[in-house]
């Protein structure tokens, strides 16, 4: 589906709205792996109900797990209840029957599950559409193999087969996403060893990008009292046998998804309160709030995880700078917001620099090359690097630049992607046209009902 949005022409966002962010995908996949894994009933509060958490519930079913997506708390908030396999995920029973796993468009689901797979005797076959299709992960199924699983797989991405059970051993694995090695850390605890003994595993890490998603994963080991070694990520010492419990978590906001709202804030000039977001928490992501920071903007945060996180863009009578302002940004730890990065880069003052981000090219898309592609039809001056962008602001009313233009853009069905040039659109003159609008549900459902608005128009016509 396309959607149309028209330059806001200097205006400020609604200063009355607050967003409320979505829940954070990476906790609630992560959640609903392990309550599945685990014995008895979890409680996950709040958690995102979007096409990829769907497609992650349909994996755990899979597995045998019982989920029921329909309840609420005492206070409202959306309750899922999971009853896990416990033991008898582990079983090595084996059935002439494959189940197959298609996990639609959830790269997290894909990689993650993977190792859950491994821990039982069923032969199971995962897919996806296209997209994952395209998402390498021999290296991982081939770790999962060094660890006693079985592997089926024709080239370097899915479809492939898998068989457990996972006996332990030692691996080693380099690791260009962090969700190859989350997916050895989940699944490890639950090795069986040989005969009585509990193997332990050893997992060498020789590259490892992305940490702060890894040290998310660790954190809900740490919570289910997980024994393990952590030699500075470089090598992962995990004892086999342990089991997962049954427990009962909130899900906190996601900053990558607030990564988009407050780029609108910045790139406008507006102050824009998000509710939802819990600073303390591991989420690489949150380090945009720092990026920003950088460019110009006013940022408060609250001391703890209740309150609002507000933003002042330059240019707001809140903000001591009149324009954002370039900078050199490494985004190892933060793929997921080079799109969104790009946009605010466009809009500041001087050449930005987004670097040491290869991963982004092993997204949903080739992240890298398509925002060059599509920030080009808007005027934007963007040079594609190996390993990110080089972009040369237009900032409003700088002299000699020139404002970017609204254009018909492609949306490569890649959620970020499209809300990223969602964003650019806002500081444009005349409308764009955004194809494949309906991914934002991978991620952030109801984005467009959110950024309407924010700027006080029905800009998501057609959706």
């Amino acid at each position: 589906m396309d959607v149309r949005i028209r330059g806001l022409n200097g205006k400020m966002l609604n200063a009355d709205s607050t967003i409320t962010v979505p829940a954070s995908k990476s906790h609630t996949i992560r959640a609903l792996l392990i309550a599945s894994a685990a014995e008895g009933e979890s409680r996950l509060i709040n958690p995102l109900d979007s096409a990829d958490a769907r497609s992650c519930i349909d994996t755990c079913r899979s597995f045998g797990a019982l989920i029921d997506t329909d309840g609420r708390t005492d206070g409202g908030l959306p309750l899922w209840t999971v009853t896990g396999c416990g033991n008898k995920l582990r079983s090595t029973a084996r059935g002439d029957k494959i189940i197959t796993i298609d996990v639609g468009n959830s790269g997290t689901s894909l990689y993650l599950a993977a190792g859950i797979a491994a821990l039982g005797g069923r032969k199971i076959r995962f897919t996806g559409d296209e997209q994952i299709q395209r998402r390498p992960v021999k290296a991982l199924l081939g770790a999962l193999s060094d660890l006693g699983a079985g592997v089926e797989i024709e080239g370097e991405s899915p479809p492939f087969n898998i068989t457990g059970p996972l006996r332990g051993g030692r691996t080693s694995i380099k690791c260009p996403t962090s969700q190859y090695l989350s997916s050895l850390l989940i699944c490890t605890p639950l090795a069986e060893g040989a005969g009585e003994t509990a193997a332990e595993s050893i997992i060498d890490v020789p590259l490892l990008m992305e940490k702060p998603y890894v040290e998310m994963t660790l954190r809900w080991l740490d919570r289910q009292g997980i024994e393990y070694t952590n030699n500075n990520f470089k090598r992962f010492t995990i004892k086999g046998g342990q089991s997962y419990s049954a427990f009962e978590s909130i899900i906190p906001g996601d900053f990558s998804s607030a990564a988009f709202p407050l780029v609108a804030a910045a790139i406008t000039g507006s102050k824009l309160q998000l509710a939802g977001l819990d600073i303390t928490d591991s989420q690489g992501d949150k380090a945009v709030i720092d990026y920003l920071r950088i460019m110009g903007c006013r940022i408060d945060t609250p001391a703890d995880d209740r309150g609002c996180i507000t933003i002042y863009g330059p240019g707001h009578p809140g903000c001591p700078a009149s324009t954002l302002k370039a900078a050199e940004f490494d985004l190892n730890d933060t793929p997921d917001a080079l799109p969104a990065m790009a946009v605010a880069a466009c809009n500041a003052c001087g050449t930005t620099k987004l670097y040491n981000v290869p991963q982004a090219r092993l997204k949903e898309t080739d992240r890298i090359r398509v925002m060059q592609q599509e920030l080009t039809h808007l005027g934007a001056d963007i040079e594609e690097i190996p390993d990110g962008l080089i972009i040369r602001g237009t900032e409003a009313g700088t002299p000699g630049l020139a404002p970017l233009q609204g254009a018909r853009l492609n949306g490569h069905d890649d959620h970020r992607v499209v809300m990223s040039l969602a964003l650019a659109a806002l500081t444009c003159e005349g409308e764009t046209v955004i194809s494949g609008a309906e991914a934002v549900d991978i991620t952030y459902p109801g984005f467009f009902e959110q950024l309407g608005k924010l700027t006080d128009e029905a800009n998501n016509e057609n959706l």
